[in-house]
């Protein structure tokens, strides 16, 4: 597994990022070609932050997590990227490594989840909404998207030739925004 590194508003000791290989590194039987990490360390109001996405075959896989020790944060992080896996184990046995899941001893992690989640659990839209999609600014979807009380917004952007964008609110605070640039891949 190849590993990308990040700090934010502090350092890393060496002795971490050789735990968080060891640790990541672990996923990495679950993937059929070399997968990509990266991992980004942040503190954020005297608590640690590990933010843990891996590449690997066109999916990715991400969680973040807060604790106050960066190490416990590694863990849950890994955690939650193994959890990720497990549940959605057959729509992703195409893109998975055969037989990662057969040699296993049972799976205890080490942060259980505040509810257990269901295996295999199917997409199911339990509520559909047609709507037109107007032609306005950013600024405008941000205000008619707080205006709703909602936590995103879809428009068609008239700064972008009236691509089809999405404004969100973040958790860390302020906006964000997706667009469509037009392009079509095979």
């Amino acid at each position: 597994m190849k590993f990308t590194f990040t700090e934010k508003r502090m350092g890393s000791s060496e002795e971490l990022r050789e735990y968080s290989r060891r640790k990541i590194g672990k996923l990495d039987r679950f993937f059929k070609t070399e997968a990509e990490a990266f991992v980004t360390f942040s503190l954020e109001r005297g608590r640690y932050l590990a933010e843990i996405t891996i590449h690997n075959n066109g999916m990715y896989y991400r969680a973040s997590e807060l604790t106050s020790d960066m190490y416990a944060s590694v863990d849950s992080g890994v955690a939650a990227i193994e959890r990720q896996i497990r549940r959605n184990k057959t729509r992703l046995e195409k893109r998975l490594r055969e037989g990662a899941f057969e040699k296993e001893k049972e799976y205890t992690p080490a942060f259980a989840p505040a509810e257990e989640e269901k295996e295999d659990e199917e997409f199911k839209i339990v509520r559909s909404k047609h709507f037109s999609i107007k032609p306005m600014s950013p600024e405008e979807a941000i205000l008619q998207m707080n205006l709703l009380g909602h936590e995103f917004f879809v428009f068609k952007n008239m700064q972008a030739d009236e691509a089809v964008s999405v404004v969100y609110k973040r958790k860390q605070g302020g906006y964000g925004m997706i667009c469509d640039d037009g392009t079509q891949e095979a």
